[in-house]
């Protein structure tokens, strides 16, 4: 029987109380409040695991942005999608606001016309400006960095005559291109060494720091690195208490305790076990007994969805460079105890451990080590009758040596 809780777990859902990230929130208000009073400001890239609450993060922020009246657009970078379409598309909407208002329509000419060629450049498939030929080859250009550069500024130009800050939020930037990030960094740096209003602020996985600094030099000088982690003991007691406090519901100290424990103060995790338990509870106080007969329901939830739904976008080798992985028993582990799992020379694996890099599931943490991307994801692993046979296989034939 379906009950409504007080908990939202999901891909990008707001809880109802946003916990642990005060400190963040405030000095992104005071960032804004600087933008808008024209003083440069540096862009913002958060990085972290999966269910950490990135996405929600960069909700709350745009939504403060918003309300300090700064253009703000939203942009999910998808490994199916070209960049240069979601950044034009924002990039109208801007114009089309500045020129709505007519003592400002003749400025957006020049951001048009460096759109245009933007466009018509790199993004062939887009019928957003209807061309002849001759136009098209007018407009033509052979150099991203320059065109994206073009665009920055001369939108920079109009942003700070209007009186018009600008902010993109970028998702998911582990997923552009490396040719596209390095144009992005060159254009936000050009714009900012004109002092124009304009900002970015950045969410990914923790590879993103690597993208960034290996594509451009200055790009430490550009960012604020954030790190965006789990929730402390008394953050995760916030967003388990909190909430339900609104139905007249609570929980008991050992429940709360529990539920930390089991999360490791996961934001998604917290939401995700707290509606399973808010669901079955039949008594309040909830207490630990509640949370422990919940377990199973809540393990079973991630299992089909949260982290199936990764474990499916793997080859047949990614997986088995998966289960070595985690056969190394602890995490993060180094390249050569995976090739050991395997049987196979570190060189061999090298092309599988790019791949699962690149589709997200893993990430360097230090020199020559590995770890997933997704919080408990070894713990999955471990659930997978795959995964246990597999094991089977690989000790018998080391015994059979």
């Amino acid at each position: 029987m379906f009950k409504v809780t007080p908990y939202r777990p999901g891909a990008g859902l707001a809880p109802r109380y946003l916990a642990g990230r005060d400190e963040d929130i405030e000095n992104i208000t005071q960032i804004f409040e600087a933008l808008t009073m024209g003083i440069p400001t540096q862009s913002i890239v958060f990085s972290g695991l999966r269910g950490v609450g990135k996405t929600v993060l960069l909700n709350k922020l745009q939504q403060i942005a918003e309300e300090n009246e700064i253009f703000c657009q939203y942009i999910e970078i998808e490994d199916s999608n070209n960049f240069i379409s979601k950044i034009a598309a924002c990039s109208q909407i801007f114009l089309r606001q500045v020129s709505a208002i007519e003592k400002f329509r003749n400025l957006v000419s020049k951001p048009l016309e460096a759109l245009k060629s933007l466009v018509i450049s790199f993004d062939p498939d887009a019928s957003t400006f209807s061309l002849s030929i001759q136009d098209r080859e007018l407009y033509q250009s052979g150099n991203l960095t320059q065109s994206l550069t073009e665009v920055f500024t001369t939108m920079g130009e109009t942003a700070y005559k209007t009186n018009t800050p600008i902010c993109f939020f970028i998702d998911e930037i582990q997923y552009m291109r490396q040719k596209e990030l390095g144009s992005l960094i060159a254009a936000l740096h050009r714009t900012n060494q004109l002092g124009y209003p304009i900002m970015i602020i950045g969410a990914g996985l923790p590879k993103i720091y690597k993208m960034l600094s290996d594509e451009k030099s200055y790009s430490e000088r550009l960012f604020m690195y954030k790190e965006i982690g789990s929730l402390t003991e008394n953050q995760s007691k916030r967003a388990i208490e909190i909430p339900a406090k609104q139905f007249g519901v609570s929980y008991t100290e050992s429940a709360i305790a529990k539920i930390t424990d089991i999360t490791d103060g996961y934001p998604f995790f917290i939401q995700q076990l707290c509606q399973v338990v808010f669901q079955r509870a039949e008594k309040n106080p909830i207490d630990i007994d509640d949370v422990e007969d919940s377990i199973p329901e809540f393990f079973s939830t991630l299992d089909i969805g949260f982290f199936k739904v990764r474990y499916e976008r793997c080859s047949e080798m990614d997986k088995k460079f998966i289960f070595a992985m985690v056969k190394c028993g602890e995490l993060p582990c180094t390249i050569s105890n995976v090739a050991n799992n395997m049987n196979k020379s570190v060189s061999s694996i090298s092309t599988i451990r790019a791949q699962l890099i690149n589709k997200g599931i893993i990430y360097p943490v230090r020199y020559k080590e590995l770890d997933f991307t997704v919080p408990q994801f070894d713990g999955f692993i471990k659930r997978l009758d795959e995964y246990k046979q597999w094991c089977e296989e690989v000790d018998k034939l080391k015994a059979d040596k």
